[in-house]
């Protein structure tokens, strides 16, 4: 559920309760590097970091980015370098901490299981939070927003300790030009690492053809899928026939973009139904199908445990209460070209401000080649004359929107702008927020126990 939205709070809680509680691992060390700026209130990064099981590197991260009291006002976040094929061994170490720190967490005080999720389509930085996930113990690896193929294979390797490779998606290649993203676990070690265990591996699907492709060309075991309808927040796929509508500019999706569940239960995997799946009927529906469950964001996003602000839940189930809640699929606010789940109501803060163009994070841009130059790195979401300037397509910049900052700002950890503004947030859920009222009972506030009561009323645990 975009960046922490489905942190370690929110994991914790539904572990807890016999389910399986999953972490976003999207841009994780710069939530990681903005909660210590901010004073680590509680000092939950720091007691987890005191396991991480390479203390130097702990011990270097609190003394770059830890903040006693937090930042002065007015200060703006210290960012971090932006990723890109190869990057120093400070920073691959970063975000090794920074998944291992979430997941921890996630998984402290029970004996429930722990998932993290991560963007196929963010490909820099992964293998490093693959690992700091694997440090931790990870139980699942769940991966969408693209064909997560190379993956399994990564996972073997990882849980080795031995290197690990992913080919990098590039743009403007020469002909014949492979370029690969690798980590090899060695190089941070002193002693002896500790031994891991393989997390199973469940790739998000939206078609029979991707998961029958992907249960016989994998580099390695995956152990079952997430079946993804349209409905679901974040990034969808793509329709597959009908295209854009003329009058709205969302996407149109048909039936060919509804999976056969009768034909993912023949793989002889387990799956899980996602989009809109987050009812009773909808479990039961699941389970005669075939399924082993099913995977709900939506009801856990506004759940007092999530990541989101205080703000931005509040002003939410007032609205859906009011009937005033909105949602809207757009073809183009991701640069990845995914069409992308956006939320708004009465009281956005988000609602008629003018995005200033930028990329300062840099997880979803693209690498593309430069010849005898090597790799550069564009994002659709810059400003345009720098896109273009970089050889990108000038039909591929209007609409586009900073998603990385943005869905940051929604958690409350905003960056502070020229003039002392503060990023403003964006909001993603799944269409199931507007069928929140028979749920919420005239409620404005709600924990994950109560999600999972709703949830199994009709089913036994």
């Amino acid at each position: 559920m975009g960046i922490a939205v489905s942190n370690w709070r929110l994991a914790n809680a539904v572990s807890r309760l016999g389910q399986l509680g999953v972490v976003s691992g999207v841009a994780i060390d710069s939530v990681l590097a903005r909660r210590l700026q901010d004073g680590d209130p509680g000092g939950h990064m720091r007691r987890a970091m005191a396991r991480f099981p390479m203390p130097n590197v702990a011990a270097e991260a609190l003394t770059r980015h830890f903040r006693e009291g937090g930042r002065p006002p007015g200060e703006p976040y210290k960012a971090l370098p932006m990723y890109q094929q190869e990057v120093s061994r400070v920073r691959d170490q970063f975000s090794v901490l920074s998944s291992f720190v979430e997941v921890t967490l996630a998984k402290e005080g029970h004996g429930g299981l722990v998932g993290i999720n991560l963007l196929t389509k963010i490909q820099m930085g992964n293998l490093a939070f693959l690992y700091g996930a694997l440090l931790a113990g990870v139980d699942y690896v769940i991966m969408g927003a693209g064909i997560p193929r190379e993956i399994p294979g990564a996972l073997d390797a990882l849980a080795r300790h031995q290197p690990a490779q992913l080919r990098l998606e590039l743009e403007d290649a020469a002909p014949g030009q492979a370029e690969y993203l690798r980590f090899d676990p060695a190089a941070h070690w002193a002693g002896p690492p500790p031994p891991l265990v393989r997390p199973r591996f469940l790739p998000i699907v939206a078609s029979n053809l991707l998961a029958t492709m992907l249960h016989k060309k994998t580099t390695g075991r995956i152990d079952g899928f997430i079946i993804e309808g349209p409905t679901a927040g974040g990034h969808n796929a793509p329709p597959r026939d009908r295209g854009v509508s003329i009058e709205t500019g969302e996407p149109l999706y048909g039936e060919r973009d509804v999976v056969d569940l009768e034909q993912i239960r023949k793989l002889g995997l387990p799956f899980w139904v996602a989009g809109s799946a987050g009812r009773p009927e909808r479990l039961q529906e699941a389970l005669a199908a075939g399924a082993a469950g099913i995977q709900v964001g939506t009801l856990f996003a506004y759940a007092d445990e999530s990541g989101l602000t205080d703000e931005i839940r509040r002003g939410v189930l007032q609205n859906v209460l009011r009937g005033t809640v909105r949602i809207r699929t757009e073809a183009r606010a991701s640069p990845t070209g995914f069409p992308f789940k956006l939320v708004s109501w009465d009281g956005d803060p988000a609602e008629g401000v003018v995005r200033k163009r930028v990329c300062d994070l840099g997880y979803l841009r693209s690498a593309y080649g430069r010849g005898e130059k090597g790799l550069g790195y564009r994002c659709a979401s810059e400003p345009e004359e720098q896109f273009i300037a970089k050889g990108g397509a000038p039909e591929e910049t209007p609409g586009r929107q900073c998603l990385c900052n943005a869905l940051l700002a929604t958690i409350g950890l905003g960056q502070l702008r020229e003039g002392g503004a503060v990023e403003p947030p964006l909001l993603t859920s799944g269409d199931e927020v507007m069928n929140l009222a028979a749920f919420l009972g005239g409620r404005t506030s709600y924990t994950a126990a109560d999600v999972v009561s709703y949830l199994l009323g009709g089913a036994a645990a």
